[in-house]
């Protein structure tokens, strides 16, 4: 009978700087892997929760560089020698969770490598990225270069995992344009937040609001939003943080506010009293925020590409729009505010579709890909010595 003592497994995740979908992920993964250590390029405790300390993390020696926390994103083009020199030849089974770097392990023939891609990185293939600094003219001559090289890196790396599992089907489309394999799509974990329970006092939150909670990055077309309300001075609530904080707030009138970083509990409370969510990315990988509020029964007015296509059900849980114009986009809030007051979304049904998004569901699908290719992998190996 083959060798199925219990596998040694290691997790490798591009950089712990900011706490996103991709993390919750990650987080999923250890949950189902506690004893795993997590290889990384650096790991910003601050941007955490506590829990993540707990962990046994191992940064890359890149953090050694001279002046590394102020030039990190120009040592960019180091990062894939980082995770290539990563001694990984202790364990049986290796997961990387990544958009960009970690699926550039190197394993060997005897050991498994599954990568959870988020998406091929987008700032290579020309998606709207974190920020537009990189299309500045005395950045783009050098970004050009170095991006050619990391296209070719990117491409061979892709061809290391053993197995690749796609976040969404858009996100398997991309896998398979550019990199021509196939992969098996599992969603990534929602955590479905829970109502909360309000005081009577509490009870007199302000209900008359829409909301946007969103890293405040450029790619995610925030400005777009907010100069839309504006012109029809509706009130929306934004939560979150980001690079484009100060100038997003320059833009702004009365009627909309900037709540900075939630905690889950207030989220929960902004989500359960909103009118409706917007979430305006144009080519979301998947678009975990959606779900948030489709769980509290909130439908979503979104961006019709990407992810959105396969969480958003035009007319029974929301609405899309097709331009950033500013008519255009006012036109398309405008219906989507009819809608809303006139009732025309099911809540039950929301609640209903979210709940299979579930951080349970995740990792029981997860776990029975993984052990089921680690099983598979053991038993060709038995089967081969035992011909030999």
């Amino acid at each position: 009978m083959p060798d199925m003592t219990e596998p040694k497994v290691a997790l490798v995740h591009d950089y712990l700087i900011q706490n996103g979908g991709a993390e919750a992920t990650l987080a999923a993964i250890h949950d189902i892997f506690p004893q795993a250590p997590v290889y990384t390029t650096f790991f910003k405790k601050e941007a955490f929760p506590e829990s993540f300390s707990t962990w046994d993390i191992r940064e890359t020696s890149i953090t050694k560089f001279p002046f590394f926390k102020k030039l990190s994103k120009q040592y960019t083009f180091l990062y894939p020698l980082m995770f290539e020199e990563l001694d990984l030849r202790e364990f049986d089974i290796v997961i990387s969770s990544s958009s960009s770097w970690g699926k550039g392990v190197l394993t060997k023939p005897s050991q498994l490598h599954i990568t959870y891609c988020h998406t091929p990185p987008r700032f290579l293939y020309k998606y709207k990225g974190e920020s537009s600094k990189r299309d500045a003219f005395y950045y783009k001559p050098f970004v050009m270069l170095i991006d050619s090289f990391l296209r070719v890196w990117d491409y061979s790396s892709a061809h290391r995992p053993d197995f690749i599992i796609a976040n969404s089907k858009e996100v398997q489309r991309r896998i398979k344009k550019f990199y021509g394999r196939e992969s098996e799509v599992i969603y990534p974990p929602v955590k479905l937040p829970q109502e909360v329970i309000l005081t009577e006092d509490q009870q007199k939150f302000d209900t008359d609001y829409y909301l946007i909670v969103s890293r405040l990055a450029a790619y995610k077309n925030i400005e777009f939003v907010v100069e839309a309300f504006n012109k029809l001075n509706l009130p929306l609530r934004i939560a979150g943080e980001g690079k484009e904080l100060d100038r997003l707030k320059s833009l702004v009138r009365g009627n909309i506010a900037f709540l900075g970083r939630v905690d889950d509990r207030e989220k929960a409370i902004l989500y359960q009293n909103c009118k409706g969510v917007i979430n305006s990315v144009e080519e979301e990988d998947f678009g975990i925020v959606p779900l948030e509020a489709l769980s509290f029964g909130k439908p979503v007015l979104a961006h019709r590409s990407g992810g959105h296509l396969e969480t958003i059900i035009e007319g029974r849980s929301g609405m899309f729009f097709d331009s950033y114009e500013t008519e255009s986009l006012v036109a398309s809030i405008q219906a989507f505010n009819s809608s809303v007051m006139a009732n025309s979304y099911d809540s039950t049904f929301m609640k209903s579709f979210a709940s299979q998004f579930s951080e349970e569901a995740f990792k029981e699908r997860l776990k029975t890909f993984v052990m089921q290719k680690w099983q598979g992998m053991v038993e060709s190996r038995h089967a081969g010595a035992s011909r030999s």
